[in-house]
């Protein structure tokens, strides 16, 4: 017997609404207002054996006979732990101290003896009929106390359209790799809804400061009002009860969710509707200015203690709520005596209510302002908490760490994190040397202070497994990642290398070690690897002397290295689903080098006024892009249709489908207002999205410069971007279907543009 599982379709036996009771037990006899019952929030070891023994069904479904699942609180010097080994009566038992260790446990037997693997983008999840059992006991423990996971960005650029089914998926992912430490954002609305209608606001009142569905978490934070509304009741009240299943399960697993505080973001016209009250107006990038609360005002503390209140009643807790006052905003007041003043009557608002609260913070806002936030300021916003009250996230200590001239943020505890990319934008990238020795060096680090944890902060998920995979690596082990060791292992599980031949391994092998050494090893661009010129709105420099050659952080020979060893394993490795998708990845980053480099020499041809090259090359061009999409056509993981679909589906009605469509081609292209800076931010290497929206674009734009070659008159790059902006506004709001379904032989089609186009890099 063998046994599967589908990381995009549901998985083994889900039977999601028969336990939904569980979301509505009574924690500690508790009752909300309305006399609804308070959300559990923590489970004793019994219900979390139980929570595990669910999880060891869905990941292996007949086999789950063949486990013992034993939950024993005892830590480990203070560490959470795990073991598995073989009982006297011949199953294998997984035990740990909470849900998520056994759970830990299982994933780590898994591999080790059935060459387990399971990531967004391709899995290897068959097991063997008979499970082999363990010789001798394993044991494992945790250095971090802390093991976060998702960035308020996650929520939207990855999670928009989410249902049960696919967030049961992520949290038994979380589980498995060893994640305690959730953000857990959704359902948040109805939170802020209930707040304000307290305070008198109408319904209608609030249509211009909820944000729609693939936006509100900058609404969260305070960036915005209203961008892509107004917001369904029917959308507010899902997620209300979507949060309470998301929370009910990571609970039940022993995990940590950490929920939202107030931060002063109140609705527009509050200063109308409480004329005495002080605010102040704040601006992110083009958005019209949101209100704040003036921190120093009596009503701030009301409304806070009404916002925990409020959530607690819906959501219970586990008394660590996240903060942000200033995201990428700059405070109105830059004296340490407003700063302080601010972070603490943040923190009294979380403490009236919750007297056991812990702030956490996101350290973004010292990066991404860097000058405004001396050492000096970061000291008078942290200083009025005690530093065991609060934890802050270094967002980006993976490429640019924060802690180093924040005086390891003065002794509050902190969280070493990974963000690795931005808007979910597609590119080979990661800082595989830094993940694989950083968290281990600072544990120990006198200078490093009180850091104890490692997270995941992506702004997307989806993309490059394997720079994820090797980061969960660090959780279970208290020594640095052998880099060459764990990719061996990693691709051994992903490819089934087992089974194929020495000469077919060899050259996966010598393929992956070019990779680990460039596109793995980013240490020279800050974006999450560079955006290519395919989805950018299509340009050309001025001034013929300006133009520079496109060049990518790894050097194009890298890429091509890899692309040559693995083409030649295409059949061999074929029914490796990893494998598959892995080739189409490399295929498709080398595709977007050759076209940047290709656009590259149009431009030469415009500026030389050579109409014959122009033609030639821009038609090249074009047919490359058609080329990309029918690559990205192949893989379900690269396909517009999933997105845009899933959208639809949690509309009740052909206005709410329209809405929420419109929203998710949205935030993939346009963002925000045409012209927007944020233009094109979260652009997707997409079938459907290449095919139509970007070549398109292209096209308009290369007809232009042609038909200025031919009539010698200049270019007007003005007017082409009115055009432009005017396509890319109807595209958004149209309703055109997209495949849901991948068509074609991936290897197939890979093996096609190899042939084509491997001759054309130079």
């Amino acid at each position: 017997m063998h046994h599967t599982i589908s990381y995009d379709r549901p998985f083994h036996c889900l039977a999601l609404f028969a336990v939904a009771a569980i979301v509505f037990c009574i924690g500690a006899g508790g009752t909300c207002r309305g006399g609804n019952p308070v959300p559990k929030s923590e489970y004793d070891a019994a219900e979390q054996q139980a929570a595990a023994e669910g999880l060891v069904e869905r990941i292996t479904g007949g086999h789950a006979r063949d486990f013992k699942v034993v939950v024993t609180p005892e830590r480990r010097k203070g560490k959470d732990r795990f073991a598995f080994y073989t009982a006297d009566d011949g199953r294998i038992v997984l035990e740990g101290n909470n849900g998520v260790s056994v759970a830990s446990a299982l994933h780590t037997y898994l591999k080790q003896y059935c060459g387990f693997h399971l990531s967004w983008c391709g899995s290897r999840t068959e097991l063997p009929a008979e499970l082999p059992r363990p010789a001798l006991r394993v044991e494992k423990s945790s250095p971090y106390v802390y093991r976060y996971y998702l960035n308020y960005c996650t929520f939207n650029y990855s999670i928009s359209w989410w249902d049960e089914t696919r967030w049961q998926q992520e949290i038994d992912f979380m589980a498995l790799n060893g994640i305690n430490m959730p953000l857990a954002l959704t359902g948040q609305n109805t939170v802020w809804q209930k707040v304000y209608r307290h305070l008198g606001f109408t319904d209608k009142e609030l249509e211009g400061f909820f944000s729609g569905p693939a936006f509100f978490n900058w609404f969260w934070m305070g960036n915005l009002d209203g961008w892509g509304g107004p917001l369904p009741q029917s959308f507010i009240d899902r997620h209300e009860a979507l949060q309470q299943f998301i929370l009910a399960r990571e609970r039940s697993l022993g995990m940590t969710p950490v929920l939202p505080a107030f931060t002063g973001h109140v609705p527009p016209g509050f200063e109308t509707k409480f004329p005495g009250v002080r605010v102040s107006k704040t601006e992110w990038i083009d958005y019209p200015a949101v209100t704040l609360l003036n921190p120093s005002e009596e009503m701030f503390g009301t409304i806070a203690k009404l916002f925990l209140e409020e959530q607690i009643a819906t959501y219970g807790t586990n008394h660590f709520y996240t903060a942000d006052t200033f995201n990428e905003n700059l405070p109105p007041v830059s004296d340490a005596e407003y700063l302080s003043a601010m972070s603490k009557v943040v923190y009294d608002g979380m403490t009236a209510v919750d007297p056991q609260a812990v702030w956490l913070m996101q350290a973004w806002l010292f990066y991404h302002q860097a000058d405004f936030w001396s050492e000096e300021r970061i000291e008078a916003l942290l200083k009025p908490i005690p530093d065991d009250r609060m934890l802050l996230l270094d967002l980006f200590a993976d490429y640019n760490p924060v802690w180093k001239r924040a005086r390891a943020f003065f002794g509050k505890n902190w969280i070493w994190c990974m963000l690795q990319n931005f808007g979910q934008r597609q590119c080979l990238c990661g800082t595989s040397d830094t993940v694989a020795e950083e968290p281990h060096r600072l544990l120990h680090a006198p200078s490093a202070g009180n850091m104890k944890g490692i997270g995941l902060t992506m702004e997307g998920i989806n993309q490059n497994p394997f720079i994820f995979a090797l980061m969960l690596e660090n959780v279970w082990q208290d020594a640095p990642v052998d880099r060459e060791a764990f990719l061996r292992e990693y691709l051994t599980n992903r490819y089934g290398l087992r089974n194929v031949s020495e000469k077919t391994a060899a050259r996966i092998e010598k393929a992956w070690s070019s990779l680990l050494h460039s596109v793995y090893s980013n240490h020279t661009n800050p974006d999450g690897g560079k955006q290519s010129a395919l989805t950018l709105r299509p340009a050309f420099e001025p001034d013929a002397s300006e133009p520079v050659c496109p060049r990518n952080f790894f050097t194009r020979d890298s890429l091509l290295h890899a692309w040559d060893s693995m083409m030649p394993c295409a059949d061999e490795l074929a029914p490796s689903d990893g494998f598959r998708y892995d080739l189409v990845d490399v295929t498709r980053q080398a595709m977007a080098e050759l076209l940047d480099s290709l656009h590259f020499e149009v431009q030469k041809a415009y500026h030389a006024r050579d109409i014959d090259r122009f033609e030639r090359r821009s038609v090249g061009v074009l047919e490359l892009i058609g080329e990309i999409d029918a690559l990205l056509s192949t893989r379900r993981e690269f396909l517009l249709g999933p997105w845009v679909e899933s959208a639809r589906a949690l509309g009740t009605d052909a206005r709410e489908k329209a809405l929420y469509e419109w929203n998710a081609k949205t935030q993939i292209t346009l963002w925000g207002k045409p012209g927007s800076p944020l233009n094109d931010y979260a652009s997707k290497h997409w079938a459907g999205l290449v095919g139509d929206f970007y070549r398109e674009r292209f096209s308009m734009f290369y007809a232009g410069q042609l038909a200025s070659l031919r009539s010698g008159k200049p270019f007007d790059a003005e007017a082409f971007k009115t055009r432009c902006l005017a396509f890319e506004q109807r595209w958004a709001e149209g309703s055109k279907r997209y495949a849901t379904e991948p068509t074609h032989n991936e290897t197939a089609v890979c093996r096609r543009l190899y042939d084509k186009y491997r001759k054309d890099f130079k």
